[in-house]
């Protein structure tokens, strides 16, 4: 058995948790796999699956196929975009040139498929199951089918994983046996981030102080974070922190700024822009602002627009 969770570093209490489901053999119809992103989720998931489809000792050849999605007791959906009439999954946007101006979701037809394949007769394993990643970024719709599914789970299993378990309904989080994910301490994450230093984009001594903080005891956000930096078109990050009172240069920030940067990319800058400016100097009001620019992009508001105005504002340009 522990070899099981070898690898997921820095999480006892979740490790005891899925460890004392599998060894009592008494699995509830859904889990809730909760924390922030990049503190091993994901991967405890997976070996929970691997436990719970192959027994405590697991199976090399099981990981390989779970790892790889084609075992088919599996299910797996994640947030994804309205594309020419297709849905595409996150993980496929970039590779099938989808533009990632609006954010991705959970959607109904997604939910629709998870009750059939819970009532399936399993074909490799104990019984059928379905993981559903960032089960937070359903629509309402879909929120109210994976309740309704929940209610009559059958004999499968379900895994929801979110970052942020508040935004789903109550009535959704009471029907799941919860699995907390903590911030790693920093022993911990300089563990996991020794093990991964191969994947690391970026040497670290020439991150910006901002994205340790940033990463908040999350190993894989501080990776996250550092591949977004590394791709960010040269100056562009030292012009927002260099801004001054000069209305050409806001306007032209502005339109580099939704012309080179997707939504996911914009957000992000954002969010460093943010703690940057606290940093140096605290004021309410600028951050305030910020908040109103994040809502509004995520509120779809034209993008140059709203980076124009924000910017003609916190330049001091206009009040």
């Amino acid at each position: 058995m522990a070899d099981l969770f070898a690898d997921l570093i820095g999480q006892p209490t979740a490790v005891a948790l899925m460890r004392a489901s599998l060894e009592r053999q008494r699995l509830a119809a859904a889990y809730l796999l909760t924390g922030p992103e990049g503190v091993g989720r994901r991967l405890g998931g997976l070996r929970f699956l691997e436990g719970v489809l192959a027994g405590p000792a697991g199976s090399t050849a099981l990981r390989r196929r779970l790892i790889q999605g084609n075992h088919p007791d599996l299910l797996w959906l994640e947030p994804t975009y309205s594309h020419q009439g297709q849905l595409v999954p996150v993980s496929q946007a970039a590779a099938k040139g989808v533009s990632r101006r609006g954010l991705p979701q959970i959607r109904l037809e997604q939910i629709r498929t998870v009750g059939p394949f819970l009532a399936r007769r399993a074909v490799a394993g104990p019984r059928p199951v379905v993981v559903i990643e960032a089960v937070e970024l359903m629509a309402e719709g879909a929120a109210n089918g994976l309740l309704k599914t929940l209610e009559e789970p059958g004999s499968g299993l379900l895994l929801l994983l979110s970052a942020a378990p508040e935004r789903l309904l109550s009535t959704i989080r009471s029907r799941c046996q919860q699995i907390p994910f903590r911030p790693l301490d920093p022993s911990a994450m300089a563990l996991v981030l020794a093990a991964q230093a191969k994947q690391s984009e970026g040497a670290a001594a020439d991150d910006p102080p901002e994205l340790i903080e940033l990463a908040a005891g999350s190993p894989g956000a501080l990776l996250e974070h550092r591949r977004q930096w590394w791709a960010l078109p040269s100056g562009l990050a030292s012009r927002l922190a260099a801004l001054e009172a000069d209305p050409l240069e806001a306007m032209g920030l502005a339109r580099d700024l939704s012309e080179a940067l997707d939504l996911d990319q914009q957000l992000w800058l954002l969010n460093w822009w943010q703690l940057r400016l606290w940093r140096q100097n605290p004021q309410l009001a600028a951050q305030q602002r910020l908040e109103r620019l994040r809502g509004q992009l995520r509120g779809f508001v034209q993008p140059r627009l709203a980076w124009e105005v924000a910017l003609l504002e916190l330049s001091g340009v206009i009040s």
